[in-house]
């Protein structure tokens, strides 16, 4: 099942440029695996231990998987994951 991915700007030297790709999986874990099979390096920036990097944020649509099943979070065909970049002010 296809998903949408919506890449943000600091990640996007890896996908050459793209916003938004196309990606299969039942789960963020097997889209990601995807994304990286695809864009090799990706995975590392957003992943580590088998857990999301402290200072990304990755949603399904609009709901944040630390609130739901982390990357076990099902996904289905026409969903948007959205990786976004953790942002601190001081």
């Amino acid at each position: 099942m296809s998903i949408s991915v919506i890449v943000p700007t600091l990640l996007r030297p890896l996908t050459h440029g793209e916003k938004n790709v196309s990606v299969e999986g039942n789960s963020v874990a097997e889209a990601i695996d995807n994304l990286e099979s695809r864009f090799p390096g990706i995975k590392a920036r957003l992943i580590s231990d088998d857990r999301v990097h402290r200072f990304v944020n990755i949603y399904v649509n609009e709901d944040d998987i630390r609130f739901a099943d982390g990357l076990d979070t099902p996904i289905k065909a026409g969903d948007s994951l959205t990786v976004l970049p953790a942002v601190a002010g001081g």
